[in-house]
């Protein structure tokens, strides 16, 4: 990672966020510009990056970020793992991204037919099989998602996986609120704002579910 000290015009939340949706609308309508992806691009940011926000999302492999919001290199700033399941590198790199290269904007992205999902509300059933310790480890804090969901059904059948979804989502924004002093300032600031959004893989929009800060 390099440090960008030189002085940069950094967007405002509600702009970012504009960009973002803007670059989801070309995705979806199959009409992608595929900006800043050219050699001059790559020469421009040898010695420095100044992203217009950052996007912490679930590793699955249909969730390209750059793609599903049709930017270019240097746009983004991607934390990604499984689940989007929130850990101390996570709020490190999203920190970094706050406080370093002054992002204007967090996306927390989240997506149907998640497997770390499916994996913890399989393993919430009567007939459970144990999972290898680190990927109990992983999916432990999606557990609470299940169990509410769960709760509010009346039917013993497993809990619809994209409620779960929604839930774990809203938990993830506030685990990062409660874990990051500098973030939480950002937001009280005006300087940052927060979006989660859901992404549908057959329509592959990005749907907002929860805003904190203003955009």
């Amino acid at each position: 990672m390099t440090i960008d000290t030189e002085s940069t015009t950094i967007p405002t939340p509600a702009k970012a966020w504009a960009e973002m949706a803007r670059g989801n609308q070309r995705f979806v309508a199959g009409e992608p510009r595929h900006p800043r992806q050219d050699v001059e691009r790559r020469e421009q940011l040898v010695g420095k990056q100044a992203p217009h926000a950052a996007l912490f999302g679930c590793s699955d492999s249909r969730l390209a970020a750059e793609i599903i919001f049709d930017k270019g290199l240097g746009d983004l700033f991607v934390v990604r793992n499984a689940g989007q399941v929130i850990s101390d590198s996570v709020i490190g790199s999203l920190e970094y991204a706050v406080a370093v290269l002054q992002v204007p904007l967090i996306v927390v992205l989240g997506h149907d037919e998640c497997g770390a999902v499916r994996a913890a509300i399989d393993s919430q059933m009567p007939d459970a099989v144990s999972l290898p310790p680190h990927i109990y480890h992983l999916i432990e804090k999606i557990i609470p998602a299940v169990t509410r969901v769960k709760r509010g059904e009346t039917s013993l059948e497993a809990p619809d996986s994209t409620e779960v979804g929604r839930e774990h989502l809203r938990d993830t924004v506030s685990e990062l609120l409660q874990s990051s002093e500098l973030i939480s300032d950002a937001i009280a600031a005006g300087t940052l704002a927060i979006v989660g959004a859901n992404y549908l893989l057959l329509e592959g929009t990005a749907v907002p579910d929860i805003v904190v800060g203003s955009i």
